[in-house]
């Protein structure tokens, strides 16, 4: 449109902080954590990022936008230097600017859009353009061929990790594991793709998942595609396959693992006059309550179950991507890297989505004619974004009302459900 535009600034990454909140409510955080790049406790602890946070926010941000960038230089082209100048010193800033730049071909309104359509149509200009909706596009009749016998799973992964069930929003180890075995124990399956979407989180339902791909991996191919993020647990449950697929821009790795706890004693007794006498039947049966802080004999017995995880999740991903324990270590310690950073050092196998991650597990099967099963019924967020589009998705009552910032209710009240030791990745991340 004339009067629109085409807005080019780059990447921002920006965290917010809570310590002088908790330090006005006199509540101190106690973080346990193994990982000099776990950062998800920063937020609680310190009031700007730690330098090694700093460091790999720096490296994926870049890794990611050098990305983009080279795409989009690519489409319209130019080099990397001239789409790079254009972002950097925000030379498009209307739709002339884009024009100028060769951002964009032309700029027409929609009635001149439309007449641009008829003429390569071979439309009258008088008549109607016959379109078709997302919707019924989608619904369309493909043509009519016989089954195949054979199938591919594709077990999506999507959401925190927690135990139980799950819901819509959370990854249930007992509903995931359960989809797996069904794959595994399905004769008519010959392999699985494990679409994760994951920031992590509880380790020890990313064990139980973890323990399901290896037992289906020792009967069929298990390949993972990995969504928009497949952080900390979401790299724990995706370690052991055959193969790993990631996109350039998949934020993965977080290799490690944190405890927080809150001590709000001072506030209770300073703020609002509560104090608490306590009858334990063990030295350590009120250990981690919010009404007092850990002695330093219980940080130790917290920080050891902390280690022992984390060796425990080193162990596997250097098991499963065969690689030595020693060099997991290096480029673990939480550390978050993209995609493609990761395919450099040897988390993922190869760039690619969900096609390519199907295309390698039908290869490693040694089928050609196939058909996709989909389990469980959760689906991967683009194809309720798909759903939404084409006007065939019901939005929640709390996401119409809150709009964008539903994101952050959601984000919290899935805070707010974990329990354990955590393996999560420091931050939520939406590039826009």
């Amino acid at each position: 449109n004339p009067e629109g535009n085409v807005f080019l600034a780059g990447l921002s990454a920006q965290m917010m902080f809570f310590r002088g909140t908790l330090d006005k409510l006199e509540i101190k955080p106690q973080v346990i954590k193994h990982g000099r790049y776990k950062s998800a406790a920063e937020s609680f602890e310190m009031d700007k990022m730690s330098d090694n946070n700093r460091e790999q926010i720096s490296a994926f941000i870049n890794a990611i936008y050098n990305d983009m960038t080279s795409a989009m230089a690519s489409s319209r082209n130019m080099s990397f230097a001239q789409m790079d100048s254009i972002s950097d010193h925000l030379l498009a800033r209307d739709a002339n600017d884009a024009l100028s730049y060769k951002l964009v071909d032309e700029l027409v309104y929609k009635d001149q859009l439309l007449s641009i359509l008829k003429e390569k149509l071979g439309v009258a200009n008088e008549d109607k353009i016959e379109m078709v909706s997302l919707k019924g596009y989608s619904n369309s009749k493909a043509a009519k061929k016989p089954l195949a016998k054979d199938k591919i799973a594709i077990v999506y992964a999507v959401g925190p990790i927690n135990s139980g069930e799950g819901d819509d929003e959370n990854i249930g180890s007992d509903r995931i594991s359960k989809a797996i075995r069904q794959a595994r124990n399905d004769n008519n399956i010959k392999a699985i793709v494990l679409r994760v979407n994951s920031p992590g989180g509880s380790a020890l339902a990313s064990d139980v998942i973890w323990r399901e791909v290896v037992l289906a991996r020792e009967k069929k191919p298990v390949v993972v595609s990995m969504g928009d993020v497949a952080a900390s647990g979401g790299y724990y449950i995706s370690c052991a396959a055959d193969v790993i697929v990631a996109q350039p821009n998949t934020i993965t790795g977080s290799i490690g693992v944190i405890g927080l706890l809150l001590n709000g004693k001072d506030m209770l007794k300073n703020k609002l006059g509560v104090t608490t006498d306590t009858y334990n039947t063990g030295h350590y049966s009120d250990l981690g309550t919010f009404t007092r802080g850990l002695t330093p004999t219980e940080t130790g017995i917290v920080q050891n179950m902390v280690d022992k995880i984390y060796d425990t999740f080193t162990k596997k991903v250097a098991e499963g991507r065969k690689l030595n324990v020693a060099y997991v270590d290096s480029i673990g310690q939480g550390r978050v890297w993209a995609g493609s950073d990761a395919l450099a050092i040897g988390l993922v196998d190869t760039l690619g989505g969900l096609d390519v991650a199907v295309k390698i597990a039908a290869q490693r099967a040694g089928i050609t004619d196939y058909r996709v099963r989909e389990l469980p019924t959760q689906k991967d967020p683009l194809m309720e974004l798909v759903k939404e589009i084409s006007g065939d998705g019901e939005s929640r009552i709390l996401q119409r009302e809150l709009g964008d910032t539903y994101e952050y209710y959601a984000a919290w009240r899935s805070m707010m459900k974990s329990e354990g030791v955590q393996a999560r990745m420091p931050y939520y991340i939406r590039i826009q």
